[in-house]
């Protein structure tokens, strides 16, 4: 603890700003040297922000077959059909964009689309420097939370990293690896806390008291300051009082799930129990502000991945290929995208049954999740008609509840979109060859 100076018997001059060195000796050592002060500006400015809370990315692989995807659309609503793979998420239609029509232009096939989905084929001069959309807005955010980003996956690392098995990036070439272990991602995010929700309270708590100290200090030092300097000081007491509120979160949305202790995460039969826990732990983290960014990628592109709880005994990449001539390997198909849908349906619920932590209504109205592909009809290899899904109205930002149909627009247009989403400004991501500004449809 930085000890105040001895104060002369004649006053000195009056200054009209407070220097740093008279800053540090009035009590704020404590905020510059923890690098508080720069965080709780940052918060302050994300309070004010329209946009979302949070990003959430979620991936499916192989592409889909358009008749079995597409919405029904009449008298002017739409609606999933029965039987459909998009049937599950019924419930929750006015919590969702269903986006169809979207190219990726100049890319085909399963290795550059997989490339090419989120980081907009973007290049070292390029908005987003070959940085997947996630990276580029945790890079312009600076958050300063535990995780800059939440990376998960589910069976994604069998084959290795590369182009096939990784969807993003910190540069052109360069992946951000998911992590695969339910286990392991629970000790990074509790492991130094023993893992128990009493635990949890008692970090809280200590984090609380810190908070407290500081908060005295600083009010201690608006004695001190000029007029000019006190407002300012009052505005960072204010963002203080809304981090201490975020140390409140409600009851239940901040306790650690059960561990899966002896899970073989890279078992084909283990991936429900493995997607289901790391879509738990990927909620609890966002609910407790470790993160505002995080992604869960279901296996990879060419997924060899067999639904044998789904009673099937062929891989899903192999069934993705199924001809229309082919009956049962097209229903087989339709079914594990079905199971995708149900999985993508949990998620959101998940989120619409969770309070926001610092603010009204749930997590989900407050959030921006990107349901995304790497093809459209995978049995064609092509990259056009992308199936895309958004959910969550993003604190206002998307108005959910439509079908729309986007006429073949480039994807960076979308990646733009998500940018402004999360409260950026640029106009331009990835390649910006193939047009400018968001998505139309979405303004």
């Amino acid at each position: 603890m930085v000890r105040r100076a001895h104060r002369p018997k004649s006053p000195a001059p009056r200054r009209t700003r407070i220097g740093r060195r008279e800053f540090l000796i009035g009590g704020g050592a404590a905020l510059l040297s923890a690098g508080i002060l720069n965080r709780l500006e940052r918060e302050a400015l994300a309070q004010e922000s329209t946009g979302a809370k949070r990003l959430i990315l979620f991936f499916t692989p192989n592409g889909t077959i358009h008749q079995h995807w597409r919405p029904t659309v009449e008298g002017g609503t739409f609606f999933f059909p029965a039987g459909s793979i998009m049937e599950s998420l019924a419930p929750l239609k006015d919590e969702l964009i269903i986006l169809d029509g979207i190219d990726f232009h100049g890319v085909a096939n399963h290795e550059p689309g997989m490339v090419a989905m989120l980081t907009g084929g973007g290049t070292l001069n390029t908005v987003g420097a070959g940085q997947s959309v996630d990276q580029y807005i945790v890079q312009e955010l600076d958050a300063g939370l535990k995780f800059p980003s939440l990376d998960l996956s589910v069976q994604t690392s069998a084959w290795g990293a590369s182009t096939q098995t990784r969807m993003l990036y910190s540069e052109p070439g360069k992946h951000i690896p998911p992590d695969d272990d339910p286990l392991n991602v629970y000790t990074r995010m509790f492991g130094s806390l023993g893992g128990s929700a009493g635990d949890v309270d008692q970090f809280l708590l200590r984090r609380q008291g810190v908070l407290d100290l500081v908060s005295w200090e600083l009010k201690d030092l608006q004695k001190k300051l000029g007029a000019e300097d006190k407002a300012r000081l009052e505005q960072h007491l204010e963002a203080l009082q809304t981090v201490e509120k975020s140390l409140q979160p409600p009851k239940g949305t901040c306790e650690p799930p059960e561990p899966t202790v002896g899970l073989p995460h890279l078992h084909n039969d283990n991936f429900p129990e493995v997607l289901k826990a790391q879509t738990d732990l990927m909620v609890v983290a966002l609910a407790c502000g470790m993160t505002h960014v995080a992604s869960l990628q279901c296996s990879h592109t060419l997924s060899p991945n067999i639904f044998t709880w789904l009673g099937q005994n062929e891989g899903h990449h192999s069934l993705s290929h199924s001809g229309d001539a082919n009956l049962n390997g097209v229903a087989d198909f339709v079914e594990t995208e079905r199971w995708f849908s149900e999985q993508f349906a949990y998620l959101i619920n998940r989120l619409k049954d969770t309070p926001e932590p610092d603010g009204e209504g749930s997590m989900l109205a407050n959030s921006a999740v990107l349901w995304c592909q790497e093809l459209g009809d995978g049995r064609m290899h092509t990259c056009t008609d992308v199936p895309f899904v958004i959910a969550g109205q993003a604190n206002g930002f998307f108005q959910t509840g439509q079908y729309l149909n986007c006429g073949g627009a480039a994807h960076q247009k979308l990646l733009v979109s998500m940018c402004h989403a999360m409260g950026l400004d640029n106009t331009t991501f990835g390649n910006p060859a193939y047009g400018e500004g968001p998505l139309e449809v979405l303004a």
